[in-house]
């Protein structure tokens, strides 16, 4: 295994010594190749006693050889599907949470696996890492709960979009990926109907049509090899979403701003979406 500090363009992935961790590698180590970069396993092992000070116990030390012997085991397994990507791994000391938001500085994205626990398994397991790391990292950050729908033709994304500057940042990410994958782009803004309608329905649904039209303009220039098209659901955010996404390779949305010391504020569509979305879910921090 070769030990390296990260470089600023890394594709990061978490390792989780504990489950499958194949579904997430194998996305991480295909986007690594589409995008011509370097490949860094991490895999944290945290502290026994619920402290910072690592010791050398054999309970500790058998911790740190199988996890040692898990990453040559991810490292050779990367070789073996894209021989041209250069992959490393490393082992560190601390709670996996920390030590991916650490890395999510520098790194280009981050990917995880997910085991779609529900809502309070995710926010007090002692291994989470889905909420906190995506509400805190400062890149895009990719939850891999499902194998990739790469057997459906034509290819899409989905974009969600609601005009704010989070939802900027993920259509520019979208268009790109998109273009890398020779993928088709569907770009979704969901209405929900106000309890209470102070203008017409029809012309709520035109405004709503105007800024998907408006919003990728410019980006349409810029991939004029991505087919692109525009719906406008009305429902629930989170279920027309994920429907919409049901056969896509991923669906894309923006996060706003970072979950502070909890790491648990990532807003209520990007939650919805860990949790009922059966495709990888991409999460793009605002610029």
């Amino acid at each position: 295994m070769t030990v390296h500090p990260a470089g600023s363009r890394d594709i990061v992935v978490g390792v989780d010594p504990d489950r499958n961790w194949h579904l997430a590698l194998a996305w991480a180590a295909d986007e690594a190749q589409r995008r011509r970069l370097p490949l860094r396993l991490l895999l944290a092992v945290p502290p026994q006693h619920d402290t910072h000070h690592v010791d050398d116990t054999p309970g500790r030390t058998a911790l740190r050889q199988a996890g040692s012997d898990r990453l040559d085991q991810a490292c050779n397994w990367v070789r073996d599907r894209h021989p041209e990507v250069s992959v490393t791994g490393d082992l560190l000391g601390g709670f996996p949470a920390q030590i991916l938001g650490g890395a999510a500085r520098e790194a280009r994205m981050i990917v995880l696996g997910s085991r779609h626990l529900s809502r309070t398994a995710e926010f007090f397991s002692a291994g989470s890492l889905v909420v906190p790391v995506t509400a805190q990292a400062h890149c895009p950050v990719v939850v891999v709960g499902d194998a990739e729908h790469i057997s459906q033709q034509p290819p899409y994304l989905v974009v969600g979009i609601d005009g704010s500057a989070s939802a900027t940042s993920a259509l520019d990410f979208a268009f790109d990926e998109a273009d890398l994958r020779g993928a088709a782009l569907r770009v979704v803004c969901v209405w929900q109907r106000p309890l209470i309608m102070l203008d017409d329905e029809e012309m709520a649904l035109r405004a709503q049509r105007t800024l998907l039209s408006e919003a990728t303009a410019g980006l349409s220039e810029k991939y004029p090899d991505v087919h692109v098209t525009h719906e406008v659901f009305t429902g629930h955010p989170v279920e027309e979403l994920a429907r919409a996404a049901e056969h896509a390779l991923a669906v894309v949305v923006g996060r706003r701003g970072r979950g502070g010391y909890t790491g648990m504020r990532i807003g209520s569509v990007v939650h919805g979406l860990l949790h009922r979305a059966h495709c990888p879910v991409i999460t793009v921090p605002t610029d």
